[in-house]
């Protein structure tokens, strides 16, 4: 297991910029930012405020797939009374295995507004999650910073996720910075190539390795209370492709070199060929239990202690 501090009195970062009133410049700040939209690396630049669509085929609007209590996160998250998940459709990556390709490239869901979204923050706090859980949030920074204010201001007080493809811009984590308590990004691949072939994203790697360097450097190792829930830090997961087509290896050698040998890492085996996989040889079957257990000896190999 990857070492944690254990934190007592918690307050989300989110309560102390609200009542100091930078959490309303950030929120000014992103305004400007969505009219000319750089969330993502793509940097689109399209005016989404007058409903343009950028890569994540989204403009103004916000699709929801659905919000519950959700049990079957990495145990600091989900605890014994689940992590209070928001899954909201679109995405800036074309991921061709995805396995939520109907929520991420057909933007299945309703749409809601800012307001309603705080409702169901709040409404994902009563039912006594330990956490507001964003799942896919990247394209979404404007829109749940209003509503974060919103459910701030009627009385929001968990530890924040920021659930992302790990391609996130560095403007968009610097409006995040003292926002998010904790940061729960995919590292999918270990080099730029693979990307461009399996998610249409020629500069993944040199994107994703900044952006999660950069949270880390936000929010720092993943720290728990005494019952062992996640109060703030970093949590990374990889899920490992068949033929090591992630180039696994790479990016355990990059997170121990770079970010932290103690970083929690969740090393995920559940591979199944999906969406467009079966036009691929090499992604149109399961990962194999030997496959799995040689990405767990690189990760050792490279100096981390996976939570698997």
């Amino acid at each position: 297991m990857t070492a944690r501090e254990n934190v007592g009195n918690f307050q989300p970062g989110y309560k102390k910029l609200y009542h100091s009133g930078e959490l309303i410049s950030r929120i000014k700040e992103a305004y400007q930012i969505f009219q000319k939209c750089e969330f993502c690396p793509h940097q689109c630049q399209v005016n989404r405020l007058a409903d343009e669509q950028g890569r994540c085929g989204l403009g103004r609007e916000i699709i929801i797939s659905g919000q519950s209590p959700h049990h079957g996160e990495e145990a600091p998250l989900s605890g014994f009374r689940g992590s209070g998940t928001i899954f909201f459709s679109g995405c800036s990556l074309s991921c061709l295995y995805c396995q939520n390709y109907d929520i991420s490239q057909l933007k299945r869901g309703r749409q809601v507004s800012t307001r309603e979204i705080a409702s169901i923050m709040l409404r994902l706090q009563q039912q006594g999650c330990h956490n507001i859980n964003l799942v896919t949030p990247t394209h979404l920074i404007y829109q749940i910073l209003a509503a974060l204010y919103l459910a701030c201001r009627e009385g929001l007080n968990l530890p924040l996720v920021y659930n992302s493809s790990g391609y996130d811009s560095l403007i968009g984590l610097k409006l995040l910075d003292e926002v998010v308590d904790i940061y729960l990004p995919d590292f999918k691949y270990g080099s730029n190539k693979k990307a461009e072939k399996y998610s249409g994203i020629p500069d993944y790697f040199d994107r994703a390795s900044q952006a999660v360097k950069t949270m880390h450097s936000q929010v720092g190792l993943l720290k728990t209370d005494k019952r062992g829930i996640a109060r703030q830090g970093l949590l990374i997961r990889h899920l490992v492709l068949p033929e090591n087509q992630a180039e696994s290896e790479k990016i355990f050698k990059y997170i121990a070199e770079e970010i932290h040998p103690d970083s929690w890492v969740n090393i995920m085996q559940q591979y199944y060929p999906a969406y467009q996989a079966h036009n691929y040889p090499e992604l149109s079957r399961r990962l194999s239990r030997r496959e799995f257990s040689q990405a767990l000896q690189a990760a050792r190999k490279a100096g981390l202690k996976p939570d698997n």
